[in-house]
């Protein structure tokens, strides 16, 4: 049996994308969690692993929704491994299921985690060289004037960009720069408050 797994976090609010992917995998039961994937406390993801037996799957949409540090998805992975449970991964095409998945889960897992680790290497270093020339940031503005205007109407577009990393995509930055010109407030303040409104 196909078990789905979607998480969305306070930014990311909508998991139509995560659902209609899952469903059209043929999942039979899909749960869903609306918290941050660093929050320790997961319910939605615990019942999913509860409800699996052996020789189910429980598929994810991406690694990151399953977990956002290696530590987390290597343990949920291996836990259920144990059980006789594989894991999918539909944006990357791992299925546990056989040594080839299993081997390019780990590959991928440990891939992604560098990555994320080396930006945040990377950025530290730029801070600290530009510190040393007298100056806090070292690189020219990665948005215009024009680009936030375009960037909030993304934001305030939840029908069409559901996710931030769609709007972070269309503008071809880094999320670093992203962040820097929109944080966590402003974006719910463009997005849910935006959405609240009454339609005229």
């Amino acid at each position: 049996m196909l078990i789905g797994y979607a998480r969305v976090s306070t930014m990311d609010q909508n998991p139509a994308l995560q659902m209609d992917a899952l469903r059209n995998i043929g999942c039979e039961r899909i749960f869903v969690e609306k918290a941050s994937g660093s929050h320790r406390d997961r319910p939605q993801l615990k019942a999913a692993l509860d409800y699996l037996r052996e020789g189910d799957t429980l598929a994810v949409w991406k690694l990151s929704r399953l977990a956002r540090s290696l530590t987390q998805v290597i343990k949920t992975a291996s836990d259920i491994a144990e059980r006789g449970i594989a894991l999918k991964v539909l944006t990357q095409n791992i299925d546990t299921s056989t040594s080839e998945g299993r081997l390019f889960f780990h590959m991928t897992a440990a891939f992604d985690e560098f990555q994320r680790e080396l930006i945040v290497e990377n950025t530290r270093a730029g801070l600290k060289a530009a510190a040393k020339r007298g100056r806090r940031g070292g690189r020219p503005k990665a948005m215009n004037e024009q680009n936030i205007k375009h960037a909030e109407a993304m934001l305030k577009d939840i029908e069409n960009y559901p996710f931030i990393g769609d709007v972070i995509d269309q503008l071809k930055i880094g999320r670093t720069a992203f962040y820097k010109y929109f944080p966590t407030d402003r974006i719910k303040q463009l997005r849910y408050d935006h959405s609240d409104a009454p339609h005229t």
